[in-house]
């Protein structure tokens, strides 16, 4: 038999504020309530003793960090794909001079996503079990020496080439990548004030978009060292793309001791002691039952084998059993919290679809606006640094901004409100490029830049961050990082269907054809994304215990 709490979540929180001074039904005060009530309080001292301070600016700087990391680890990959054409195809014919063959385009593409989704469900759920601080070091660690083994990948054996290596390397690289997903935003959120929360874990994840800038920096600074080696023999891209991918590990490299010396959250202190203790008391007090009455005194025979041992002891604690914390099974077996779940883990994964069909093959839009130049007359180190001059102007456009703009109005407007209006707009944007793509280009290459710059904008300044905060709130402490990784792992999903599935179509009918139908794709997704948004509550300005109602964590 469950207990049900006299008490709503408001009731205690009116309570605790001194505001009322027993039960609102006229009843005395459920002991179990008073643990509740003591544990809200402490929450409330944890809460308005949370400044910002050098440990929080540390913690920040350090979280910052490794997105930016990763933002350059996984979008690196558009200028390596690029240079490995010249490398190992410059001698080829016709159109696939220059090329990476696209079967081994995709799987270097799609290497970090498929790493990502791992990584995401497994350290996310040792986030929980371990503790976040200590699996964060050890995702960092992982990602360090799996990016220096990707620069220098080779063919090892016949049938093993350097695609595959390329490939195995960047599939345990995304595996450490995906850690920070779920670790990051729990560990943000859990130091936050609920008046700072959203906007310090947006600024964090923001990071991603000087990721996305410092890449094509470092392919222009790298290719400029080498270009007259380059213009000589082409084979001397070799060492340019090792460099760039090599390179992506110092930032991590410069702040691994302070990950490594990073301490869990009081807050996740508290509760999982506090779980612990719960679920202690109960076990403590059915072991003393069965020792008193092994027989169940006072049952016959037959009422005794009518009964499991578990249904007497239950009937046994009856009203005095203590709270006892949910499993992660039960507590989402329940379709008001499964529903939340369903909601960023879709919502996630529609976005990602279109945001990372775009992003890992922004040459396709490079080219469509003519900045990329001609790949079989060009220069090399010519047409790589026109590409990476491209990548940069897309970005600084509108991803960069967008993603700026939800850091300083998120805390105003709200997670859900910026969630609804992105999805909304590129619903809007996606419908208008797809429908009218090849006329647009045709009369205005223009037209087509502010439109897509648009569609850059409100996925930063939309759902491209939300769907990274909201997770970070909407579950409670004991399931964050579990919840959390689940979430983006959907989006990964989404990633890996996009690169593996849809835009393996984009060339049916010529080259880049079915670019415009690929967009009214990405248009459906981005619909499906507004109406899950529905069964996500709004976050702003609540503390996370009364977002997800603690009273819902026990039983």
């Amino acid at each position: 038999m469950g207990f049900q709490n006299s008490h709503s979540g408001a009731d205690i929180a009116e309570i605790s504020k001194g505001r009322v001074s027993e039960d609102p039904t006229g009843l005395e005060m459920d002991e179990r309530d008073r643990d509740l009530l003591q544990r809200q309080r402490e929450l409330e001292d944890l809460d308005d003793n949370t400044k910002v301070n050098w440990e929080m600016i540390k913690k920040l700087t350090v979280c910052g960090v490794a997105f930016l990391n990763d933002a350059y680890d996984m979008f690196a990959i558009n200028i390596v794909a690029m240079i490995l054409g010249f490398v190992y195809y410059h001698d080829a014919e016709g159109a696939a001079q220059n090329t990476v063959p696209k079967k081994w385009d995709t799987l270097i593409k799609i290497a970090v996503q498929i790493g990502c989704l791992l990584g995401q469900l497994v350290l996310g759920r040792l986030g929980d079990k371990v503790g976040r601080t200590t699996v964060y070091a050890a995702s960092l660690m992982i990602a360090i020496i799996t990016t220096i083994a990707s620069a220098f990948s080779n063919s090892m054996v016949k049938g093993f080439n350097v695609f595959i290596v390329l490939f195995i390397w960047r599939v345990l690289l995304g595996f450490g990548i995906g850690g920070d997903y779920p670790l990051t935003a729990t560990i943000v959120s859990e130091y936050a004030s609920p008046k700072r929360r959203g906007m310090f874990i947006s600024a964090v994840f923001s990071c991603q978009g000087f990721g996305n800038v410092l890449a094509p920096i470092v392919g222009i600074i790298v290719t400029a060292c080498f270009k007259s080696g380059i213009d000589n023999d082409v084979r001397n891209l070799d060492y340019v793309w090792r460099l760039i991918i090599g390179l992506g590990c110092l930032p991590g490299v410069a702040t691994l001791y302070w990950r490594l010396t990073m301490e869990d959250s009081k807050r996740y202190q508290m509760e999982t002691a506090k779980a612990a203790a719960a679920n202690a008391d109960e076990d403590m007090l059915r072991e003393k039952l069965l020792a008193k009455q092994p027989r169940f005194e006072g049952k016959s025979d037959e009422e005794s084998s009518a009964e499991s041992p578990k249904e007497v002891i239950d009937a046994a604690l009856g009203e005095e059993r203590p709270r006892r914390a949910k499993t992660f099974s039960q507590y989402f077996g329940e379709w008001r919290h499964l529903k939340v779940l369903l909601g960023t883990s879709i919502a996630w994964f529609a976005l990602d679809v279109a945001f990372y069909g775009i992003n890992l093959n922004s040459s396709i839009v490079i080219e469509a606006i003519g900045f990329a130049g001609n790949i079989h007359e060009d220069k090399p180190s010519h047409f790589i640094t026109r590409n990476c001059l491209g990548s940069i102007i897309i970005n600084i456009l509108g991803s960069v901004p967008g993603y700026w703009i939800t850091v300083f109005t998120i805390e105003k407007l709200g997670r859900k409100t910026i969630q609804l209006m992105g999805f909304g707009m590129l619903t809007i944007l996606y419908i208008v490029l797809g429908f009218a793509y090849h006329k647009i280009l045709d009369k205005s290459v223009a037209g087509f830049i502010v439109l897509f710059t648009l569609a850059q904008l409100f996925q930063n300044f939309g759902p491209n961050v939300t769907t990274f905060v909201i997770p970070g709130e909407v579950f409670p402490t004991r399931f964050r990082s579990t919840a959390h990784g689940i979430s983006a792992a959907a989006g990964k999903l989404g990633a890996i269907v996009a690169q593996g599935g849809f835009m393996q179509l984009k060339d049916r009918g010529g080259k880049n054809q079915f670019i415009d139908h690929l967009l009214e794709i990405f248009a459906l997704f981005m619909l499906i994304g507004f109406f899950v948004t529905f069964w996500i509550p709004e976050s702003k300005g609540k503390t996370l215990e009364e977002i997800c109602d603690e009273r819902e964590e026990y039983y």
